[in-house]
């Protein structure tokens, strides 16, 4: 791995752990569990991994160490991602760490020495929750906390339990069995969610990672109640929400003032299509100005997700980390550039026992984390030229920079209700209960989309009590005798490079299946609140081209990222005057000469007034530092 000609590993770490009172000055960096020991890590693991990231990696800025999900499920047989009924809740129906995985946690102690430990070794100590209340703790009906006044909850005369608060019908999706969400408009659903979290803080909790509320998944009351209760701390706790599926631009002006991070893709795994399935949402988030916009007590950060660089697990596995990324080097190191152009927060996913020097090496880069702290302006730049360098003869022939082949096909999405594009659908036959998709675009379907409302065949019990809930909604079906309805959320968890489809699945009373056109043409969810659209599917093409983005450094040095996506090698090339009236502020690059230095080479260039070119290797990334001079 060459090095940097920006040496400021120093002061990197100075800068990132120095006393401020705003949350998140700069986009948070650390390890989590998830990529290498999915939801089987144990105390020993962990304090262990801990130890590792405090020597290697806190010089770097590394500071937060995150268990992530189920760290309160029972690891025995039976037990996996949504199994129910393996879980450790205390009487008031909230979770505690397994004591066989974490011994420390017997007696009511939660992870207060895992926290004590962890901040000795001076790191921050972070936990996944999930959101709402858990299944076992609604099937055991368990009291709900008052945390203000201590003891049960008491309103109206009576003491609140979890099925009074608990919305069964609004169960995680990807975790049916595990989670449903609260009533927030409950005083008592307040004061479990307050319970919860005042214990975290209480554990010496520096960092939340909230589930299940983001995205697909998507509710917005809980988060802003949690955001409020995370205010009320006398302590510091950064917050990030997941998972990202369907997030746009609008979705996350919605929560970003909330919030300190927020996921807005899918899980991110080491596969090429996870990698480049990032590229168009990071540059509607850095078009839209979210990158650093403000957050819960400071800033927020658009998150691309976990880094699944090393030593891995699989998603789903009971068993911890056993094989090495897929991803090559030069998708690697794409990947890296990319999310330290972006400023997306870095957290590690690889099993850092196994920490190998190429990988190392490439996430504690000395430029690319000066580029992840310090830049601004950074955005996509559109304005290049690429040419592809044949395999069999090795002549060039030039290439458009981006691939515009797109099918007319169109697959199913959610989106943010007050999106222009959501007011697209209309009743067109009453006694069929058919409504259709009406195009907002020039674009012709190959046929029109429409759904049809389901008719309930007996009117059970139970149907009558779902018609009572769901009184004028929807529940909808592909055609008028099909036996599957749709649903806004996938009943698995989704990687960054699936496409939310929506999920046909046999008809259930859950209010992920039941939908509400309103007169101004939005179809809502009721489970999450977003609404229904058509989104274009771009053929599989799409992925090739080239990309690039832009970024002024803080001591005037402006930086240029190439991305080749093509399957063979690229020349691509930048005219510093483009680059200039891209960065409207730098006005001493009109005219300029530049030198530069290319970071993934080791290449010096200039000096140049006119552009800057490399050829690019298959899936890899070229960086450019150009220190300018009108002199």
């Amino acid at each position: 791995m060459n090095g940097s000609s920006v040496e400021r590993t120093g002061s990197t770490r100075l800068s990132i752990n120095a006393g401020s009172n705003e949350h998140a000055r700069f986009p948070p960096r650390g390890w989590n569990s998830y990529d290498s020991f999915c939801w089987t890590i144990s105390e020993a693991e962990f304090l262990q991994s801990a130890e590792i990231v405090s020597k290697r990696l806190l010089p770097h800025g590394y500071q937060y160490v995150v268990v992530d999900y189920l760290w309160y499920r029972k690891k025995v047989e039976g037990a996996g991602v949504d199994s129910l009924g393996f879980d450790v809740i205390d009487e008031w129906g909230r979770m505690h760490p397994d004591p066989l995985r974490w011994p420390s946690s017997k007696g009511g102690k939660g992870f207060t020495q895992v926290a004590e430990k962890v901040h000795r070794m001076g790191l921050k100590f972070g936990v996944h929750v999930m959101g709402g209340i858990s299944t076992q703790a609604y099937n055991a009906n368990t009291l709900v906390m008052d945390s203000v006044k201590g003891g049960a909850y008491e309103e109206s005369g009576r003491q609140w339990r979890a099925k009074d608060i608990g919305i069964k019908e609004k169960a995680c999706v990807w975790m049916s069995h595990g989670f449903m969400s609260v009533n927030t408009k409950l005083g008592a659903g307040k004061a479990f969610l307050r319970s919860l979290y005042r214990q975290y803080a209480e554990w010496g909790v520096d960092f939340i990672k909230h589930d299940c509320v983001f995205g697909d998944d998507f509710n917005i009351e809980e988060i802003t109640f949690v955001s409020e209760v995370l205010k009320e701390l006398d302590r510091p706790v950064l917050y990030s929400i997941s998972p990202g599926t369907s997030v746009t631009p609008t979705m996350a002006k919605e929560v970003s003032q909330f919030v300190n991070m927020y996921r807005i893709t899918g899980d991110d795994w080491d596969t090429w299509k996870d990698v480049v399935s990032h590229f168009d949402i990071s540059r509607d988030l850095s078009a839209s100005s979210m990158i650093g916009a403000q957050g819960l007590q400071g800033k927020s950060w658009p998150d691309l997700d976990m880094l699944p660089l090393g030593w891995l697990t699989d998603q789903g596995l009971n068993i911890g980390p056993h094989r090495a990324c897929k991803l090559n080097m030069e998708e690697q190191k794409t990947q890296m550039t990319l999310w330290s152009i972006a400023k997306s927060p870095l957290m590690y996913g690889g099993d850092v026992r196994k920490l190998d020097d190429a990988t190392y090496n490439l996430i504690t880069n000395p430029t690319l984390l000066e580029i992840n702290s310090y830049s601004s302006n950074n955005k996509e730049f559109p304005y290049i030229t690429a040419t592809k360098v044949s395999q069999s003869k090795q002549k060039g022939h030039p290439s458009r920079s981006t691939d515009k082949t797109i099918s007319t096909k169109r697959a199913f999405g959610l989106t943010s209700c007050k999106e222009p594009k959501a007011n697209t659908w209309s009743i067109v036959d009453k006694n069929s209960g058919q409504i259709c998709w009406n195009q907002y675009s020039r674009e012709k379907l190959e046929k029109p989309f429409c759904l049809y409302n389901r008719k309930a065949l007996l009117a059970s019990d139970e149907e009558i009590k779902h018609n009572q809930l769901y009184q004028g909604k929807l529940h909808l079906q592909t055609s008028v005798k099909a036996e599957s309805c749709l649903g806004a959320s996938s009943k698995q968890k989704l990687t960054s490079k699936d496409y939310s489809r929506g999920a046909l699945s046999p008809c259930k009373l859950d209010a992920n299946q039941m939908w509400e056109l309103h007169s101004n043409g939005t179809l809502e969810n009721s489970y999450s609140g977003l609404c229904a659209v058509l989104n274009p599917v771009k053929a599989e093409a799409s992925s090739n081209g080239v990309r690039s983005w832009i970024a002024t450094g803080r001591t005037g040095e402006v930086y240029v990222a190439f991305f080749n996506l093509n399957p063979v090698k690229t020349t691509i090339s930048a005219k510093i005057s483009d680059i200039a009236k891209a960065l409207q502020n730098k006005k001493n690059l009109q005219g300029a000469s530049c030198k530069s230095h290319e970071l993934w080479s080791g290449r010096d260039f200039g000096p140049t007034k006119d552009s800057v070119a490399i050829q690019v290797e298959s899936h890899g990334p070229a960086l450019f530092v150009l220190h300018c001079s009108n002199a």
